[in-house]
């Protein structure tokens, strides 16, 4: 009889109050362990003089790592502390050539997720806190940086879980990186018999009274005489002479607000103003029948 149909035959041990009991207190400090090293990774770095969103991110991935050694060590322990267990365990290890090979495969991304999240902590492309857009996804704040992956919650309160290592690979648009003031452009079309310099006037009126509207002019671009809120003319439509604004905001997110409602307040003022926003036209053309 080999030790795997010693350890089926054998089910005493899962009545011993002895190995509950050993189990219980082995998770038990297993935890105590984790919090404390976490309170620990939370005041070093409260005491630190780097920005906020860098704490978040290095506390949120330092205590995930945490939580995943030290209770992969538990369950290490556990298996070691209970003899049928440790039995199992070494007859499992000792003839599983072909399910090492099964799990070295599969753990290939797992290391490489790992390696991605310390990459991401090292050179920290994004941080906790952030509003990124990766790929094709839409915009979302940076929740959380685990060993496997990164969360990203969306403005509809969606939860994207991306791997660490499409994390790595991917293109990422981060608008909270470097400086957070954003500029947003307020684009309108107007038709071809409107009045451009109005629009153009209307646009950076409505901008200007704006409460979200910021001025980050620098000293040389007040001296040379340039507007706080400059209005283009960009292009050519079909139907429309298209104009654009640069709108100044503290943030991303007061900016994209400030953005909306200054579509509604432009769009008031136009009308009151006789400048017509175009919608595409379409001739008919009715050709006479051929005589018989």
């Amino acid at each position: 009889m080999n030790k795997l149909d010693e350890f089926i035959s054998s089910q005493d041990w899962l009545f011993s109050i002895r190995y509950w009991l050993a189990v219980a207190i082995i998770i038990v400090i297993a935890w105590v362990i984790a919090k404390i090293i976490k309170r620990a990774i939370k005041r070093y770095f409260k005491k630190m003089e780097s920005g906020e969103f860098d704490n978040q991110t290095n506390v949120a991935f330092l205590s995930n790592g945490v939580n995943f050694v030290i209770f992969l060590a538990a369950i290490i322990l556990i298996f070691y502390t209970i003899p049928p267990l440790r039995a199992l365990g070494v007859t499992l290890f000792a003839g599983a050539g072909v399910l090492a090979a099964v799990i070295g495969f599969a753990s290939q991304a797992a290391f490489s997720n790992i390696i991605g999240g310390i990459f991401i902590v090292i050179f920290k492309p994004y941080r906790v806190g952030d509003m990124l857009r990766v790929g094709g996804l839409e915009w979302g704040i940076v929740e959380d940086i685990t060993l496997r992956h990164t969360v990203i919650k969306s403005f509809q309160n969606e939860r994207y879980i991306i791997p660490n290592s499409t994390m790595s690979t991917e293109n990422i648009l981060n608008a909270s990186i470097g400086e957070r003031h954003n500029c947003m452009f307020v684009e309108m079309g107007i038709s071809y018999d409107s009045d451009v310099d109005l629009a153009m006037e209307i646009m950076r009126d409505e901008a200007l009274k704006h409460p979200s509207c910021r001025d980050f002019r620098t000293a040389e671009d007040i001296a040379e005489g340039r507007n706080k809120v400059i209005v283009r003319l960009i292009g050519f439509g079909d139907s429309s002479v298209n104009l654009r604004a640069y709108v100044w905001a503290d943030d991303p997110i007061s900016g994209f607000v400030m953005k909306t409602e200054l579509f509604k307040s432009i769009k008031e003022r136009f009308d009151a103003e006789g400048i017509e926003i175009p919608f595409p036209y379409r001739t008919i053309v009715y050709k006479n029948e051929k005589p018989a």
